[in-house]
């Protein structure tokens, strides 16, 4: 959530910034504005009336003391007026204050400088592009039909037990699933990540503190009796198990990793960009999560780029990294990477990472904060970034890797299967 000040700082400046986003802030900017300043002058009113009341109040004791209750009874009354016009300002402040509230809420992160212009994933910059092709079989298969043939993943048995989007790994791909998610926590934790085991159900204030709800309720699965919500991704609760503490500036960096199953209601269209793992409403992810001084936090985000970028390579996989421009940027994000790894079979670049920059704006609405050397209070910085997502991963890997003797596994996995080779 923006502040006000970064809003006050430069009105015309937060307006050409959101608009890099496609959003016309100007309204609700205006908006802020002038709920701020009625806030304002509600809240000196109160402290006056407040302060006149409170001395009136004293009075009554004096008077009563001195044998005036004649003059004591009037000075009550006066106070009981007082007190109906304190309720009155404090109702209206309250009021007004719930609607500047959801008036911020509702302006998504500040865009970073860097972020390129543009609106859709068409304008994304690519930074960087790492071509290492595997030479395939003739008439190569996409992967739902190797998982058919090898018999790894099961897409008709997750649709009869559940429905489209949720397959069921059999065997080697169960193995293969559950390697990939080893071998990441593995490599987090040595970069230094703590390793942490969350709930996958978070409760509606985790959920707005990192900016899933209100503006994502749509995509995520809701327990409504219990008033819960199936995680999108590790970043929700991993993320919130700092809502409202104040750390030290010696507490930072914070690193932590997790692995969590992600559950996600909208899986988008339909057709051949979400057949198979292009798109499902379950899969499994590792996410690293920081926590930061603002001062350093870009550099916080390169090291975690570049961590990232690691694990894709290390795994022998044709990847690209981009630079979302503004109109791909999630609601939450300043500065946003995504990684991208090539599909041989379907032709096609599949997104399996996306590491991003969120500045202070989780952390004003978790409440996150540390205290300086000087004992003032201040924002931290959060960042989070997929280590990675599995589903394009495993994708990339059965076709990429295919061969007429059946489907590699690479090296760096080989440990963690127990075998090189799907047959």
């Amino acid at each position: 959530m923006l502040t006000i000040k970064q809003i006050r700082d430069d009105r015309d400046a937060a307006v050409r910034k959101l608009a890099k986003k496609g959003v016309d802030a100007a309204p609700v900017i205006d908006k802020i504005l002038t709920l701020d300043d009625r806030r304002k002058a509600i809240q000196q009113e109160l402290d006056n009336t407040l302060a006149v009341q409170n001395k009136a109040a004293k009075e009554i004791g004096a008077l009563m003391g001195q044998g005036l209750r004649e003059e004591a009874e009037e000075r009550k009354h006066f106070v009981t007026d007082l007190k109906e016009k304190s309720a009155r300002l404090q109702a209206e402040s309250n009021d007004v204050q719930q609607e500047l509230q959801a008036a911020l809420v509702s302006l998504p992160n500040f865009p970073a400088d860097i972020v390129p212009e543009g609106k859709t994933a068409a304008d994304n910059l690519v930074v960087k592009l790492v071509e290492s092709y595997t030479q395939l079989p003739e008439n190569p298969l996409p992967h739902w039909e190797l998982a058919k043939k090898y018999d790894i993943i099961d897409f008709d048995l997750g649709v009869k037990l559940t429905g489209a989007g949720f397959p069921v790994y059999k065997g080697k791909g169960a193995r293969l699933q559950r390697a990939l998610i080893n071998y990441f926590l593995d490599c987090n934790t040595r970069a230094g990540y703590l390793e942490v085991e969350p709930p996958v159900m978070v409760n509606e204030a985790s959920g707005f503190g990192t900016g899933q709800l209100p503006d994502k309720e749509g995509q995520m699965y809701h327990a409504t009796v219990d008033n819960y919500y199936l995680v999108p991704t590790a970043e929700v609760p991993v993320t919130n198990i700092y809502r409202d503490v104040i750390l030290d500036e010696k507490d930072f960096p914070v690193k932590m990793t997790a692995y969590t199953p992600c559950f996600r209601r909208e899986a988008g269209s339909y057709g051949k960009d979400v057949r198979g793992l292009n798109r499902l409403h379950q899969f499994d992810k590792v996410e690293i999560v920081q926590l930061s001084l603002p001062d350093v936090s870009y550099e916080a985000l390169d090291g975690m780029v570049a961590h990232v970028e690691t694990l894709v390579k290390s795994l022998g996989l044709p990847y690209r990294i981009l630079r979302l421009c503004g109109g791909d940027m999630s609601f939450t994000s300043a500065l946003t990477y995504d990684f991208e790894v090539y599909s041989e079979a379907q032709k096609r670049w599949l997104e399996v990472s996306s590491v991003s920059n969120f500045e202070s704006f989780q952390a004003n609405r978790l409440k996150l904060r540390y205290r300086d050397a000087d004992k003032k209070i201040h924002l931290a910085h959060t960042l989070n970034g997929s280590s990675l997502a599995l589903p394009r991963i495993v994708a990339a890997l059965l076709e990429d890797f295919q061969t007429p003797e059946g489907i590699r596994i690479p090296e760096v996995l080989v440990p963690y299967t127990g075998f090189d080779m799907i047959k």
